[in-house]
């Protein structure tokens, strides 16, 4: 707890500040000094401050290539007294976003590290193998310091695992969510280590799929080094992730200590552990792995539950074979009662599943989106009551007038057989996919099968009595207690994420869509119910009700989506970046040149709730593209722009900026190369934040460049990004471009625009972003900066 108050009290720690680059690297390396003094003889600790200077591409967020140099890497390394030839690796960050003092993304996790450290030191217990600790100093600039330290710092070679801490939310459970690549053993280490287990298959392959727009120095190690681990991240309350309110007291001392005992158990069971040194040995096959409601966790190698999958599947698929085709002279007949429900039951899902979505859109277009944000009961009264009537309706009607005088009995067997179909047919599917998720269908195949093997004679002979509908209900507890479990799990994670997901994606189809795939799945086994029961009225009349109730006040705007409680904030995220551009034309001549306060929210509404605060803010500032421009002419720090719409950003007129540190932008010279090429040398220096952009011009063709491994990866849009940055002093930074060219090429071969970004000191903030940001509501997050744009044609 002192150590995570120390590093937060130091402020936001951004990458080349003297509070990221001095500051907390002095606090670091007075602690592990300490350490140090009181480290027993049967260890020896070794500390090296390592500032490398490199780049790379990635394909994260569309993809852009990355360039730092003289950023800031902590490293400690814990080995027996002898020396070790094998290590495993324990990752933190201590940089911080701009404007946030970063307690759980990721403080905490460098407060738990430095206490492990000393921990282990302290120990005369000898490790078998070394233990590195790498405190990073510049994960929030795209995982720019894990690939300096595991590309060229010397100890990475001896690396064989790693353990990566992060955060997607501000305290609670930690969660492992990736694991591997394959690596099975990595996983029954933590299973057999882990004191308090939180992890899921499930999460990991929702992450690695890219639907959340983040990542974690888990690629970096994986891609570049080679090297199998595992990421944990904190994930509760991701609402305050990322914003001034993420601060040390709102981290409980309850789950620093969990975190601390999980990963202290990990580290020394894998460097003490001989498949670390024989990794290679045992790395083929993955691994299905899920905690039970956090007690104890399972897990089992893909291939055994890829034969466990198929074969239950086969015993469903025998059991349906064999009801249906008995007696033989009926199995035309069953088999067209069987399809004709299975049909019934597809539509009722579609049917649900676009009445859900149209509510949803109509939500968006009058203005009342998130209106669940703060208050997530909303979304199930809302969206959750009108799919379960929309099912229950549609097999009401169909049980009345399409079912009309059959048996109730038979039509409730036959329903249940068509959900056990549909679930056996998507647990083969997804197994022969390969996803490890795939368990969640066998349960759902499993217990139900069972269950109604064993209560088949009861219900058949007496109907729906008391005692069939409890020993029903006992036999799919299991998978409805592990679906509810995993399902308030996912929702924890992603409602916060609909916040800070853009202007482009309505969230509020994105979440019904979830609500209808839940609703869907927790109904399945049930639908048989309505065929069994007299009548379905009292049910569909009070989710109606609630239903209308909660259309009703959303409608009239009574479920603000944000909130200012101290305890426990919802702030709307807006980004404003005082802006001064220049475009320069093919003699450098400035043909055009404005300034303004370029205005981003961060979530589907836009600006609209604050408009009303700050008048200004409104429709008839929307920016505009420049067309000839890359990346329309805007300063984006990062390559997110296909996630907002232009029509969604404002640009406020305001005076121009004169930055105490302006960029300095140079061509040193121009190479005509083989093959109608053309190389473009450049020199810049400025801020520790820039970006550039590069948009070659019809009939040209970017080639090649000095960034990366020399070939350009282009950004969504067909422009190329570069994201750089630097420690506390670098050298300017010299690159060149290759283009090829046509012979006439009057209006020139390529545009190239560089953005700098002052994100601390004196030139933060201009005394227009301050006085705007006062009269912003106290229920924003409003992170701003200054920065400068000049577009050059060459």
């Amino acid at each position: 707890r002192a150590y995570l108050d120390n590093i937060t009290a130091i402020g936001p720690r951004t990458v080349g500040s003297p509070e990221n680059e001095v500051f907390a690297v002095n606090y670091l390396l007075e602690q592990i000094r300490a350490i140090e003094r009181e480290n027993t003889d049967a260890h020896k600790v070794s500390v090296d401050i390592q500032r490398p200077t490199g780049s790379f591409s990635i394909d994260f967020l569309g993809g852009f290539t990355s360039y730092y140099a003289n950023i800031t890497n902590v490293v400690v390394k814990l080995e027996p007294r002898n020396g070790a030839e094998h290590a495993v690796l324990s990752n933190c960050h201590f940089d911080s976003v701009p404007n946030t003092p970063g307690a759980s993304d990721d403080a905490v996790s460098c407060a738990v590290m430095l206490e492990i450290l000393n921990t282990l030191s302290k120990s005369s217990e000898p490790l078998q193998h070394a233990v590195i600790f790498l405190f990073n100093g510049a994960e929030e600039n795209i995982l720019q310091a894990s690939h300096g330290f595991i590309t060229q710092h010397e100890w990475a070679k001896s690396i064989r695992a790693f353990i990566n801490l992060e955060a997607a939310g501000v305290g609670g459970k930690e969660l492992v969510f990736q694991t591997g690549p394959e690596n099975p053993w990595l996983v029954q280490a933590y299973v057999a280590a882990a004191k308090h287990p939180f992890a899921s298959v499930v999460a990991q392959e929702v992450f690695q799929s890219g639907i959340i727009p983040a990542d974690t120095d888990f690629r970096i190690y994986r891609d570049f080094g080679s090297v199998p681990g595992i990421d944990l991240a904190f994930i509760e309350n991701g609402y305050i992730y990322h914003t001034k309110y993420d601060t040390s007291d709102r981290i409980l001392t309850d789950s620093i200590q969990r975190a601390g005992d999980n990963i202290l158990a990990v580290l020394k069971y894998l460097a003490t552990s001989d498949k670390l040194a024989k990794s290679v040995e045992y790395r083929h096959g993955n691994v299905v792995f899920f905690d039970v409601f956090g007690l104890f966790v399972l897990a089992y190698p893909a291939r055994v539950g890829t034969i466990m999958n198929y074969i239950t599947a086969a015993i469903a698929f025998l059991y349906l074979s064999k009801k249906v085709l008995q007696p033989k002279t009926r199995a035309v007949h069953n088999l067209n009662k069987l399809f004709t429900a299975f049909g019934l039951t597809v539509i009722s899902w579609v049917a649900t599943l676009v009445t859900v979505l149209i509510v949803a859109v109509f939500v968006s277009i009058i203005g009342r989106s998130l209106s669940w944000y703060t208050h997530f009961y909303v979304s199930v009264f809302l969206y959750g009551t009108a799919a379960a009537a929309k099912l229950i309706l549609v097999h009401t009607l169909t049980k009345k007038y399409f079912y009309k005088n059959m048996n109730e009995q038979y039509l409730g067997d036959t329903f249940f057989d068509v959900s056990l179909i549909i679930w056996s047919i998507a647990l083969a599917m997804i197994t022969h996919m390969g996803l490890c998720s795939a368990f969640i269908c066998t349960l759902w195949v499993a217990f139900p099968l069972l269950t109604k093997m064993m209560f088949h004679k009861e219900f058949s002979q007496k109907g729906v009595t008391v005692k069939f509908v409890m020993m029903y209900l006992l036999g799919m507890f299991v998978p409805y207690l592990y679906m509810m479990y995993l399902s308030w799990t996912i929702f924890e994670m992603f409602t916060p994420i609909m916040g800070r997901s853009g202007s482009e994606i309505p969230p509020d189809v994105v979440l019904a869509g979830f609500i209808v795939v839940i609703t869907v799945i927790l109904s399945s086994y049930f639908i048989n119910f309505i065929y069994l029961v007299k009548s379905t009225k009292t049910t569909l009349i009070t989710l109606t009700t609630v239903f209308v109730v909660t259309l009703i006040l959303v409608c009239s705007g009574v479920f603000f989506p944000y909130s200012s409680d101290a305890a426990n904030p919802k702030p709307k995220r807006v980004f404003l970046q005082h802006t001064s551009r220049r475009f320069h034309d093919l003699d450098g001549n400035v043909i055009k040149s404005d300034s303004g306060i370029w205005i981003n929210g961060f979530d589907y509404n836009g600006i609209s709730h604050i408009t009303p605060h700050v008048p200004e803010i409104n429709d008839t500032i929307r920016t505009s593209c420049e067309e000839q421009a890359p990346f329309c002419g805007f300063p984006w720090i990062l390559p997110v722009h296909f996630m907002f719409r232009l029509v969604k950003n404002w640009y406020l007129p305001a005076p121009e900026i004169f930055p105490r540190s302006p960029i300095h932008f140079k061509v040193l010279s121009k190479e005509q190369m083989p093959w109608n090429s053309v190389r473009l040398n450049f020199e810049i220096s400025g801020p520790s934040h820039m970006s550039l952009y590069v948009r070659p011009h019809e009939g040209s063709a970017l080639s090649s460049w000095s960034l990366g491994d020399g070939i350009p990866v282009a950004s969504v849009g067909g422009d190329y990004f570069v994201f750089y940055s630097r420690g506390l002093q670098a050298t300017p930074w010299h690159f060149w471009v290759e283009l090829t060219a046509p012979e006439k090429h009057s209006d020139g071969i390529v545009s190239l625009a560089i953005a700098a970004h002052y994100f601390f000191g004196e030139d933060q903030k201009s005394p227009q972003i301050y006085a705007l940001l006062e009269r912003f509501p106290n229920w924003t997050f409003s992170s701003g900066w200054s920065c400068t744009y000049d577009l050059f044609v060459f």
